[in-house]
């Protein structure tokens, strides 16, 4: 389940950069050009944040806690 919000989160930031590259000017003087560099590396943080999330997520360990969880609700009366 997380893996898909992780996939749409993805997703999302990479049309949001689709667009708004190209409008984006580095080059430019003061507040525009900090603008522009702050807001593509708070995409680049979100990227990095979703594709750590995506890629290292533990497998076995959330299966074999829900195995352990219903265990325990099945046994205690």
């Amino acid at each position: 389940m997380k893996k898909n919000r992780y996939l749409l989160c993805l997703l999302l930031c990479g049309f949001m950069l689709y667009f708004a590259v190209p409008r984006l000017s580095i080059n430019a003087d003061r507040v525009q050009g900090i603008f522009s560099i702050a807001w593509l590396s708070f995409a680049l943080i979100v990227i990095a944040g979703n594709l750590t999330g995506l890629l290292y997520s533990p497998k076995n360990q959330v299966q074999r806690h829900q195995l352990q969880r219903s265990k325990k609700k099945s046994r205690s009366f």
